[in-house]
C-alpha cells in the first residue's frame, strides 16, 4: 500500500501558506527544487484528525503515528477520556487562579516523584518556560551565576533555551551568541561514530574528566556554578542512551562541589522510558526535575518544576504564567496519571519497548544503511548511514522516513541522520507490529532503489 501525499485536498490547504504564515513557502519551494532537480515532489499532509494511534489527513488517508504530537500524546491522539475530563474542568471552572485542582495535581506529582523526594511544585505552561525556570531555581538557591549545559540537548526554542543546549548547535545560536554568558557547553557522550577511536565507557570518562578537571580548574572556579542541566535520555538529540556511569558520574560532581542536578524530562519522563522517570534507570536523585508534554495527554498546555525541600522551599526565584497551572490543564494532568497508573501503562512501555528494541536490532546485521539502534521504552531511534561511506547522513535518513510516511507511517526526522519513534504508550501491539514492519519496509525500499541523487536536496539549506 502506497499513499499519494499530498492528496489533492492536502495540496489545496497547502497552497495557502506562503501568504499566511513565516515559513508558509517553505513547501512550494520543495516542490520547486525537486523539479529543477528532476526529482519528485516530497510526500506531505495536513491533517483532518487525530484517532488514538493514527491520523488521518484531509484527503482521508489513515496513518500509524510513530509522532504522538511530539511525544506529546501518550495516551494516544485526542483521548476521549481525558477530552471530557478537560470538558468538564471548563465548564466548572472556566480559567481562575488558586484552584483546588493545583493542590491535588503537585500532590499527585509529589507521590510519583524520583523517591517520592521531590514534594515542591512550580506549574508552568511549556517545557521551556519550566526548564528556564528550572535553572532560575538553581542560580538562586546557590548565589552562584553559572550553569553547565549539554551540547546536543534540548531544551526548549526561546533565546535562553537556546543557550542552554541545541540539538542543532551553532545554527541556532547564530545571531544570538551574546547571549551565552553564563552558560558552559560541554559534550554529551553519544553512542555511535565516537570521536578519536575512543570506546563509549571511554568517552562518557573523558566528558566527566572535562567537567571536572578541564573546567573547574581552567574555565570557572566550581564555586561559580550552580549546577548541571542534563536530560537523563538524549532525547531530540536521537533518543541517545547514557553509558550507565554517566549520570551516577555527574551527580557525584554535583556532591563535590554543591551544585544542583536538574534532569530535564520534558520528552523522556512520565512513564515513556518505562519507568515514571527516565534519570530512575541510573539510580540517581536529582534535585530538580523539568515536566511538559506528557503531562496532560496532549490535551492542554502544562508543565511544571517538581523539586527537594532543600532547593525550592525557601527558594525566592521567580517564574510562571499567567495560564501555567489552568484548572482544565491541571484535571487533564490528573486523569492521564489516573489512567497510566489504572492500565500499568509505565510497566507496559517497558516490555513492549525492549521487543521493539530487539526487532530494531536485528536491522543493524540486515541493512548497510542502519549504523545504530537504540531505545528504551516507547523511546526508540536509529542512526541512518550512506551505505558506501558507512557516515551518519542526514538525507538518507529522510529518503526513509518519506518513504515511510507514503506507506503508512508516520516518524519523527528532525533535521539529523536518524530517525525517532514515539508510539504512544496504550497502542495496540498490531498497531505496533505494523508500523514497525512498514518503517522496515522503507529501509529495504531505500538501500535497494535509492541511490544518491534520490536523498532529498532540501536537507542543508531549507528547513528550520
Amino acid at each position: 500500500m502506497s499513499f499519494n501525499l499530498p492528496g489533492p485536498e492536502s495540496l489545496k490547504i497547502l497552497k495557502k501558506g506562503p501568504s499566511l504564515f513565516k515559513y508558509g513557502a517553505e513547501y512550494e519551494d520543495m516542490v520547486k527544487a525537486a523539479e529543477k532537480q528532476g526529482q519528485k515532489a516530497p510526500p506531505q499532509m495536513i491533517n483532518a484528525r487525530g484517532e488514538g494511534s493514527y491520523v488521518i489527513d484531509a484527503d482521508g488517508n489513515r496513518i500509524i503515528d510513530f509522532h504522538s504530537g511530539w511525544a506529546s500524546n501518550p495516551l494516544g491522539n485526542a483521548n476521549p477520556e481525558i477530552v471530557e475530563t478537560v470538558y468538564a474542568a471548563l465548564k466548572q471552572y472556566g480559567f481562575i487562579y488558586e484552584h483546588r485542582l493545583r493542590y491535588d495535581l503537585a500532590e499527585v506529582l509529589a507521590g510519583i516523584s524520583p523517591g517520592g523526594k521531590l514534594t515542591r511544585t512550580n506549574f508552568e505552561i511549556s517545557g521551556t518556560e519550566a526548564a528556564e525556570a528550572a535553572v532560575t531555581y538553581a542560580l538562586k538557591h546557590t548565589g552562584r551565576p553559572l550553569i553547565i549545559a549539554f551540547e546536543n540537548q534540548f531544551h526548549g526554542d526561546s533565546i535562553a533555551t537556546r543557550m542552554l543546549g541545541s540539538n542543532r548547535g551553532a545554527h541556532r545560536r547564530k545571531g544570538f551568541e551574546a547571549w551565552r554568558g553564563g552558560v558552559i557547553t560541554v559534550p554529551w557522550p553519544i553512542s555511535y561514530n565516537i570521536p578519536a577511536g575512543m570506546t563509549f565507557e571511554q568517552y562518557t570518562d573523558y566528558v566527566l574528566w572535562y567537567i571536572d578537571t578541564f573546567v573547574c580548574e581552567k574555565v570557572a572556579d566550581p564555586e561559580s556554578i550552580a549546577g548541571i542541566i542534563a536530560e537523563p535520555l538524549l532525547s531530540e538529540g536521537g533518543n541517545w542512551m547514557p553509558h550507565p556511569k554517566f549520570m551516577p558520574g555527574l551527580k557525584k560532581l554535583c556532591e563535590k562541589y554543591g551544585w544542583v542536578f536538574i534532569s530535564d524530562e520534558v520528552l523522556s519522563g512520565m512513564g515513556r522510558s518505562g519507568k515514571w522517570w527516565a534519570i530512575e534507570h541510573d539510580g540517581v536523585s536529582p534535585d530538580l526535575v523539568v515536566i511538559g508534554k506528557h503531562l496532560t495527554g496532549g490535551i492542554e498546555p502544562i508543565a511544571a518544576v517538581i523539586g527537594t525541600e532543600e532547593v525550592l522551599a525557601h527558594n525566592d526565584g521567580h517564574s510562571g504564567s499567567t495560564f501555567a497551572g489552568t484548572p482544565a490543564g491541571c484535571a487533564a494532568a490528573l486523569k492521564t496519571i489516573e489512567i497510566m497508573k489504572r492500565d500499568n501503562l509505565v510497566p507496559r512501555a517497558d516490555t513492549l519497548g525492549k521487543k521493539c528494541l530487539e526487532r530494531m536490532r536485528k536491522w543493524e546485521k540486515e541493512f548497510s544503511i542502519i549504523g545504530q539502534a537504540r531505545g528504551r521504552g516507547f523511546l526508540l531511534g536509529a542512526t541512518v548511514v550512506e551505505k558506501t561511506t558507512g557516515k551518519p547522513d542526514i538525507g538518507v535518513a529522510l529518503a526513509v522516513v518519506n518513504e515511510a510516511l507514503k506507506r503508512g507511517a508516520w516518524l519523527i526526522w528532525d533535521t539529523e541522520p536518524q530517525f525517532r519513534l514515539y508510539p504512544a504508550m496504550n497502542i495496540d501491539e498490531e498497531v505496533l507490529e505494523k508500523g514497525l514492519t512498514i518503517t522496515e519496509e522503507s529501509i529495504r525500499e531505500v538501500e535497494l532503489h535509492y541511490t544518491p541523487s534520490d536523498y532529498p536536496f532540501w536537507t542543508t539549506g531549507i528547513l528550520w
